[in-house]
């Protein structure tokens, strides 16, 4: 898990006081380690990256070299990096653009969802990147089953709601009071039964349309194969 908040190289470079090619070749030779990539192909660094970057520079003006310093963080580390999660992996993030293209949606959609509280970027740098998990294009695909099921972005908030206290419950039940849990729940079961009984009117109405249509559609090739004949009649 990333943190919430984050840095582009440029914004973490001019913040630490360090040029954006010292930073480069600290990443390249492992001294630094993204946390994510953006989907634009922009790195991006934990907040803790500024301790480390301050922990590097006065190895190196002690006299330290590169492979030194590698060595040395390898084996002190920083405290903040010890009591957090340091998998190697580097997370692949989106940008608000890369997910209105997958979603197929335009960027003021998704800040717009964002803004009612729909979805929640899961990190921002100090210049209001906003960079979100690949999860949220199918989160968003269903936000648009919602409003295909007639669900106002208000009805829908609602429910991205219930998800999110769903998981927190999921992850800690003891967190919350047995009323307040009882509540919660028994409003989640209601939500859900309700948007089974749309998905079903729904599913009726488009069993009517497939007969419907498939019916119409060979009484049409019917009277255009009827009146295709009479075309050529005509023209003879």
């Amino acid at each position: 898990m990333i943190n919430r908040a984050v840095f582009t190289e440029e914004e973490l470079a001019d913040r630490c006081a360090i040029s954006a090619t010292t930073l480069a070749s600290w990443v390249e030779s492992g001294l630094m380690q993204p946390v994510a990539r953006a989907s634009n192909g922009a790195l991006l660094f934990a907040e803790q990256s500024i301790e480390r970057i301050d922990h590097i520079r006065r190895l190196i003006e002690m006299g330290y070299d590169k492979p030194d310093v590698a060595r040395i963080l390898r084996k002190v580390g920083l405290p903040q990096e010890q009591r957090a999660d340091r998998s190697s992996q580097t997370l692949n993030l989106l940008t608000v653009g890369s997910l209105a293209e997958s979603v197929g949606v335009s960027p003021r959609t998704i800040k717009h969802w964002e803004d009612k509280g729909i979805i929640d970027a899961d990190a921002r740098s100090e210049g209001g990147f906003r960079l979100y998990r690949e999860g949220y294009v199918y989160l968003c695909h269903l936000v648009q089953d919602l409003q295909l099921f007639g669900y106002s972005l208000d009805e829908i908030k609602e429910v991205s709601d219930y998800f999110r206290e769903f998981d927190a419950m999921r992850d800690d039940l003891s967190s919350f009071a047995p009323a307040r849990a009882e509540s919660s729940l028994a409003s989640m079961l209601r939500a859900i039964e309700r948007l089974f009984s749309t998905m079903r009117k729904l599913q009726d109405g488009i069993d009517r349309w497939e007969k419907l249509l498939n019916k119409h559609r060979k009484l049409i090739v019917d009277l255009k194969r009827t009146n295709d004949k009479r075309a050529a009649q005509s023209a003879q």
